[in-house]
């Protein structure tokens, strides 16, 4: 057995391998060290190699996929071996014989197809990233397994990262030797491959094949890193699914210009998919999803994660849009339909790869029977909503009695309950299979005469206890007490009862007439079950023949649900449609911060909107807003809050507010918030550069610029300095659409020298010495920044604060000129540190309570006294 297990092992050098023995995967060497710890299980030991103990783990196999998943989720690759014969046959080659076993496929962070193992409302993507010779730029390609989603793009160096922020994909490949420098943020398990897989021509002709086409001229003009790429991508997946290959839509190419640029940095700052923390919750998907299915959830996020730039193809999108918004009552129906649909690209993915059971077939008819009521209910539409959009009409038409042969054929065939594997049998409808039936009578009447050989034997035998009973050792045997058995090992009763096993509380017989019985009901047993397993095949194949229309349908009922559901908040949240067109307009009118409005309405308070206009040379609008106010005034919102209301824009979604005309954007930027990363050895600064110097080098008039507070991680001077020379750059040179909030004041003069800056400040209002924020946008510049007042509300020691208040008031008295020795002498720390009260004048309450001596008061006193305290704060 260990060298039939090293044997396997050597051919998958860098994975874990699950050796299936009987009812467990077994891993054995440092396989079993690596599992046992990353999963906490015991680690044991059995037989030696080479004089050493071999180290040896196991797990069920009915419970490996929670195992999988652990495993997976760490970075591990795991070769599952199983048994590719039966045992009974392994006996016939001898006593000693092994069964033989082989890899059935390689589980892989990008490979994953078991719902247990995969997020149901995210894709999962595996991604090849290739360039050939001197060719400027990448060929990425990527492909979810799971779905048989397949595209390519090009990309250049600059731009990878955002794409690969975009895909997010949980595993990439890549040829050994080389790495590209732009992975900001990649998360994915990096997987090296030969050179030579990423081979054009080689790729070329691989693509061709698995096409089954002599040209390719009808699917796009691919590059030769685009060529590379995929090929590299359908190796790995026929490498890990040994052989057998999901049913992957033919590639798209995707240009990179079709979709807004945004980068890592940028889309964790807008918080797009998840948090900060890498939760979903708090996220603006989460704030905006409402679909029902997980094949529209999926489809909501990829279109958040990749904005268009086409305004047409935007429109297209919010005609569909705005059409179901005014179909209240068939919106409704629509989403009523789509809770029924199943997930039919996952389905069908698994029974392309062999992996699929009954109750994939079930998903693929009930999502058809979904699809049809669908179609069915939008070509019913009333006449007076709006005329049927283009995209809608299209999902309509894709829906229309696809695969209705297939599914008359999966209705008549298959049981209304369902086991989840195909082997455990009994899925199949009575009625669908004459051979069937007769089987399963033959082994059910054989049952049944089981029934009467124990009533049979009881009544001959005169022993009310005999019970007839099965396991899988002894397949059916009789049972009865032990002082009941000595009776049937005598005569007349031991020619007839054969005895099998005696135990502590019973002893167990058989007779020639059982074991005729139980050999018919194994043999019909086994009959019935061949008979079911060879319908499922016939179904599965008629099932992935129709993969080309079941694809299409799976894509309509997808986008169907994520535009009903886009309807459905618009609906929920007085979204309105924006105005997307080629200009360089930004104008929102009452813009709202869809995650933060959700949040408050949860507490039952309401949203403070405000306007914004960065048009560029249009009706004398200013498109660069420098923005100034005190912390926690909303600075950071408002910024973030037009970046969103754009990706919602060019998403195809109504937007947050009462008005919005958006000049598509074709890069957006974000430089809010403040994290290091110490990993590459950055300060918080740092990275603050890095992510402004990227902002800076790139932006051009289409991009979007947001930039929160550059400069303040250093000395004061030099943050105003890098502060002026960057707006004064994104004015000059870059010309983008752009909000840049500061706390220094300084550069509000910059509006007298540049003619397309604006002032903008936060509102807020004074009050007994304590501000009052109002959220509120308006033009000119703040006068302050309030910067005791938050540290008093954030709850800063009442002697530090008196501390800081002197501190300033010495510093804006002594103007420029002040020096900070000395400030040390006039204001010394540790003299006002120990005098806390003296900067606060004593209060009448304070004074009242120090003149009191509670040892004389008598309660009624006492209690006088308590309301004249009342009084006096009243009076304060």
């Amino acid at each position: 057995m260990m060298a039939q297990y090293l044997e396997i092992k050597a051919g998958w050098p860098d994975a874990l391998l699950f050796y299936r023995m009987g009812d467990f995967y077994e891993l054995f060497f440092e396989d079993a060290v690596a599992a046992a710890e990353a999963l906490d299980i015991a680690l044991t030991k059995r037989g030696k190699h080479l004089g050493e103990d071999i180290p040896m783990c196991g797990v069920p196999v009915h419970s490996h996929d929670v195992y999988l998943e652990r495993l997976i989720r760490k970075g591990f690759k795991v070769a599952v071996c199983e048994q590719v014969e039966d045992p009974a046959e392994a006996k016939k080659r001898g006593s000693k014989s092994v069964v033989a076993r082989a890899v059935q496929r390689l589980v892989t962070p990008g490979t994953l197809t078991e719902e247990t193992l995969l997020d149901a409302r995210t894709h999962n993507y595996l991604a090849a990233l290739a360039r050939v010779g001197a060719e400027e730029g990448f060929g990425l390609a990527w492909a979810d397994v799971s779905t048989g989603d397949f595209a390519v793009t090009s990309v250049s160096a600059s731009g990878l990262g955002a794409e690969l922020a975009r895909l997010a994909p949980g595993e990439l490949l890549i040829a050994e030797g080389t790495r590209p420098e732009d992975m900001t943020g990649l998360s994915a398990t990096l997987t090296a491959l030969p050179p030579t897989r990423f081979d054009s021509g080689h790729a070329e002709r691989r693509l061709k094949a698995h096409l089954g086409v002599a040209a390719l001229d009808a699917f796009g003009a691919f590059s030769r890193a685009e060529l590379g790429a995929m090929g590299a991508l359908l190796d790995y997946v026929e490498l890990t699914q040994v052989g057998r290959m999901p049913a992957l839509m033919p590639p798209r190419r995707v240009a990179a210009s079709d979709t807004m640029a945004i980068d890592a940095a940028t889309r964790a700052n807008l918080e797009l998919v998840r948090t900060l923390q890498g939760e979903t919750s708090g996220s603006l998907l989460a704030a905006i999803d409402r679909t029902v299915t997980g094949a529209g959830a999926r489809e909501l996020c990829a279109r958040l994660s990749a904005p268009l730039t086409d305004p047409a193809a935007i429109n297209r999108r919010l005609d569909a849009v705005e059409w179901l918004f005014e179909a209240r009552s068939l919106r409704a129906d629509i989403r009523a339909h789509l809770k029924s649909a199943p997930d039919i690209a996952r389905a069908l993915s698994r029974l392309s790869l062999g992996r699929g059971g009954p109750r994939d077939l079930a998903a693929i008819r009930d999502g058809l029977a979904a699809a049809h009521a669908l179609a069915a209910a939008l070509e019913a539409s009333p006449p007076a909503i709006l005329p049927l959009p283009e995209l809608i009409g299209a999902d309509c038409r894709a829906l229309a009695q696809v695969a209705s042969p297939l599914r008359a054929q999966l209705q008549a065939v298959l049981a209304d309950e369902l086991p989840l594997l195909a082997r455990d049998g009994g899925f199949i409808a009575k009625g669908a299979s004459a051979e069937l039936d007769e089987t399963r009578a033959l082994r059910d009447d054989a049952r049944k005469l089981i029934a009467g050989l124990q009533a049979k034997y009881a009544s001959e035998t005169d022993i009310a206890a005999l019970k007839v009973r099965h396991n899988n050792v002894l397949g059916y045997y009789i049972e009865v007490p032990p002082r009941h058995g000595e009776k049937l090992t005598k005569e007349p009763f031991s020619a007839a009862y054969i005895h099998r096993q005696t135990m502590a509380n019973a002893m167990r017989f058989t007779t020639p007439e059982l074991a005729s019985l139980a050999s018919r009901i194994a043999e019909a047993a086994g009959r019935a079950l061949e008979i079911e397993l060879a319908l499922f095949d016939e179904l599965a194949a008629a099932t992935v023949a129709e993969a080309a229309v079941l694809s299409r349908a799976a894509e309509a009922l997808a986008a169907l649900d994520a535009t009903s559901a886009l309807a459905e908040i618009a609906s929920e949240r007085r979204h309105v449609r924006p105005r997307v067109d080629q200009s360089l307009a930004f104008a929102v009118k009452a813009g709202r911060h869809p995650v933060v409005e959700a949040a408050l309405a949860r507490t039952g308070e309401q949203f403070v909107p405000n306007d914004s206009d960065l048009s560029a040379g249009e009706g004398g609008s200013k498109r660069l807003w420098l923005l100034t106010g005190p912390n926690m005034a909303g600075k950071s919102t408002f910024l973030r809050q037009n970046a969103l209301i754009a990706i919602m824009a060019q998403m195809g979604a109504f937007v947050p507010a009462d008005e919005a005309h958006i000049g598509v954007v074709d890069r957006l930027f974000s430089r809010v918030g403040a994290a290091d990363d110490l990993a590459r050895g950055r300060s918080t600064f740092m990275v603050e550069m890095v992510e402004t110097a990227a902002i800076l080098n790139q932006a051009g008039p289409r991009s979007l610029v947001i930039l929160d507070e550059i400069g303040r991680g250093t000395a004061t001077y030099d943050g105003l300095s890098i502060a002026w020379a960057a707006v004064e750059h994104l004015h000059e040179v870059n010309r983008s659409r752009a909000l840049f909030a500061t706390h220094y004041h300084e550069l509000t003069v910059l509006a007298e020298k540049l003619p397309h800056l604006a002032n903008a400040t936060m509102k807020v209002k004074e009050w007994k010495g304590d501000v009052v924020f109002l959220h509120e946008v308006g033009p000119g510049a703040a006068d302050r920044s309030y910067g005791i007042q938050v540290a008093k509300l954030a709850g800063l020691p009442a002697p530090v604060i008196a501390r800081a208040q002197a501190v300033l008031s010495a510093l804006e008295k002594g103007g420029e000129g002040t020096k900070t020795a000395k400030l040390i002498d006039d204001l010394p720390l540790f003299s006002a540190s120990a005098k806390p009260d003296a900067a606060a004048e004593e209060s009448a309450v304070e004074q009242a309570l120090k003149e009191l001596n509670p040892d004389e008061l008598t309660p009624k006193e006492a209690l006088e006294f308590v309301y004249r305290l009342k009084g006096m704060l009243r009076d304060e």
